[in-house]
């Protein structure tokens, strides 16, 4: 009696465990269901096809990870899962690949056709496409990019100093709209034989909108704040718009230049006079260079010129220089320099004022 209720429980045990393998197996299929890429030199690729972007397509492999390859080169393609697929004319199916001679059969839920192989404009599966959709309508808080840092000096001793700085970039940019926003600040102040002095307090930042005409042109608007305590300006608000143009745009970063219209209000407190307001109109100009410079670091640049429209021959300038280097997924080291340029300043002041600081930041991206 003994006996045969261990080899009944032994065979009910084994059952479950066959089933349990089973299921394993199944869920394992469905997870990684296997696309096969055939290229023209023979060369067999299996794994999930992530997307087509242009000429090239990338590849989950089943052996190496990751791998991209030229489209060109692709000889027959075959997917268990199906793909969002591209066709002329902005026609977008849901369906499987299956080549057939010299076309590849697109087979969706409810049609089957055949294409050329130059007809597959685009290919993505559910997740780049999630990807592809907010770059297209992104909701308030996607794509937001944001690297900054808080830099601090000091010495203590004969003469005791302190510094403190803060550059902050924040950046979303979508198939139609780029939008950014800085904000730049530094305090200092130095005590040498008991006295205690300010020896720098400025801030600086604004905001910027560029919106898409087409592939090249673009509307520009921004709106810029600035105070400086050292130069007695009390408060800037730069108001302005016009046009830009995407003068080169590659894999390693872009470059665009634009010109336009602004308006700008200034109020200096020189103490003990009294203090003014001067408002003028400005014609802008200028540049926004991005460029990754490696894997890690990447430069931006940016450059603005205002020639007074109000009072002819005065001008501003604005010139920032920025890196930043991924020290690991958030961790960066920064470098930054922002600098003003008036030629009209209160008497007994200087033209230029320059920030620059460096430090360990951070940057991360929604």
């Amino acid at each position: 009696m003994n006996t045969k209720r261990i080899r009944l429980s032994f065979l009910i045990t084994s059952g479950r465990a066959a089933v349990a393998v089973v299921l394993v197996g199944l869920a394992s299929g469905s997870l990684w269901a296997t696309d096969q890429v055939i290229l023209k030199n023979g060369d067999r690729v299996t794994g999930t096809i992530i997307k087509k972007d242009g000429d090239t397509l990338t590849m989950d492999s089943a052996h190496f990870g990751a791998i991209t390859m030229p489209w060109a080169e692709v000889e027959s393609v075959t997917t268990d899962t199906p793909l969002h697929v591209v066709l002329p004319g902005d026609k977008a199916v849901r369906a499987t690949l299956a080549t057939q001679a010299e076309q590849i059969q697109v087979k969706g839920p409810e049609q089957s056709q055949m294409v050329a192989r130059d007809d597959i404009l685009a290919l993505r599966n559910d997740a780049e496409q999630s990807k592809y959709e907010k770059l297209i309508n992104p909701g308030l808080l996607d794509l937001w990019t944001v690297n900054g840092s808080f830099g601090i000096a000091g010495a203590k001793g004969n003469a005791e100093t302190l510094t403190v700085t803060t550059p902050i970039n924040f950046a979303r940019i979508s198939n139609t709209t780029t939008t950014t926003a800085y904000f730049n600040s530094i305090r200092s102040t130095a005590t040498i034989n008991g006295g205690s002095e300010r020896t720098a307090n400025a801030i600086r930042g604004g905001w910027a909108h560029n919106r898409n005409l087409g592939s090249k042109m673009f509307l520009n608007g921004f709106n810029d704040y600035e105070y400086d305590e050292f130069q007695s300006l009390d408060l800037r608000v730069v108001f302005g718009g016009g046009l830009g143009y995407h003068l080169w745009r590659g894999k390693k970063g872009s470059m665009d230049v634009v010109g336009g219209a602004a308006w700008n209000r200034e109020t200096f407190d020189p103490a003990p006079d009294p203090t003014f307001t001067r408002n003028s109109a400005e014609a802008y100009w200028g540049n926004n260079l991005s460029y990754e410079l490696n894997a890690r670091t990447t430069f931006t640049q940016g450059f603005r010129m205002f020639n007074n429209l109000s009072n002819s021959g005065e001008y501003r300038l604005n010139f920032d220089l920025g890196a930043a280097t991924e020290l690991t997924d958030w961790l960066t080291w920064n470098v930054s320099l922002s600098d003003r340029f008036l030629s009209n300043p209160l008497p007994g002041r200087q033209s230029n004022d320059l920030l620059y600081s460096t430090g360990l930041g951070f940057s991360f991206g929604r």
